[in-house]
C-alpha cells in the first residue's frame, strides 16, 4: 500500500503554470462554504481563472447564519472585484438542509472531523461538480482545504474521483499551505469578516460548546 504523503499545493502551482500557456483564461467554479475561508483563494486564484463562486452549504442548520453568510460572501466578491484582474461571479446552489441529514444519516454520533465530515465533502463538492459539467466550466474546486481543522488530503481524494466520474478538471489544493490560512485572517480583518466559530452543522454547533 503506497501511503506516500502527497503535496496538494505543489500539484496545484503545476497547473497554474500550464494554465499561463494557455492562449484563454479558464473558468474556475470555486465551492465556498463563507467568505473568510474563500478570502485568501480569491485573492490567489482570480490572477488565473475567471472565477465564479459557488455558495452550495446545505450542511448549515441555521437559515439565519446560512443567509448571513452568503450575504457576506457576495458583499466581500463585490468588494475586491474593484482590484481582481478578472471579475469574478457568485451563483448560489439549492439550499435544502434534509440533503445534508440524507448524507450522514447514521453518522450523527461520530467525531466532529471525521466519516460524518468527509460526507458532508463529497456531497457539496459533487454538486459543484455537477454544476460546472452542466455549465461547461473547465474547472471546480473548493475552498474548505483553506482550513487546518479541515482533512486536505480527503478533500483532494475526493474531487479526483469526482473529476474521473464526471469528467471536469479537479483543480487540487492545500491552500493553507505557503500561510494561506494566516493570510486568509489578515484580509478577513481589513475587510471585518464575519468568521462563525464552527463549521456549519449542528453537529459541530454542540461540540463548539463544549
Amino acid at each position: 500500500m503506497n501511503n506516500k504523503k502527497i503535496n496538494y499545493h505543489l500539484l496545484m502551482e503545476k497547473e497554474i503554470e500550464k494554465i499561463k500557456n494557455l492562449s484563454y483564461i479558464p473558468t474556475l467554479l470555486l465551492h465556498s462554504c463563507c467568505a473568510p475561508c474563500a478570502s485568501y483563494v480569491l485573492e490567489f486564484l482570480s490572477d488565473y481563472f475567471k472565477i465564479t463562486v459557488f455558495y452550495y452549504n446545505p450542511n448549515i442548520t441555521f437559515c439565519e447564519e446560512y443567509q448571513k453568510r452568503a450575504l457576506e460572501q457576495q458583499e466581500f466578491i463585490s468588494k475586491i472585484n474593484e482590484k481582481s484582474k478578472h471579475k469574478i461571479k457568485f451563483l448560489e446552489g439549492r439550499y435544502e438542509v434534509e440533503d445534508f441529514y440524507n448524507e450522514i444519516k447514521g453518522l450523527e454520533n461520530t467525531r466532529e472531523g471525521g466519516e460524518r465530515c468527509f460526507k458532508c465533502y463529497k456531497l457539496r463538492l459533487l454538486e459543484t461538480g455537477n454544476v460546472a459539467k452542466t455549465k461547461k466550466f473547465d474547472y471546480f474546486s473548493t475552498v474548505l482545504s483553506i482550513s487546518p481543522l479541515k482533512n486536505s488530503k480527503k478533500i483532494n481524494e475526493i474531487g479526483e474521483k469526482l473529476q474521473e466520474k464526471l469528467g471536469v478538471l479537479f483543480l487540487n489544493g492545500d491552500f493553507k499551505k505557503k500561510n494561506g490560512y494566516k493570510r486568509s485572517i489578515e484580509i478577513s480583518h481589513k475587510y471585518n469578516l464575519y468568521r462563525q466559530d464552527y463549521c456549519g452543522c449542528i453537529y459541530s454547533k454542540k461540540e463548539e460548546k463544549i
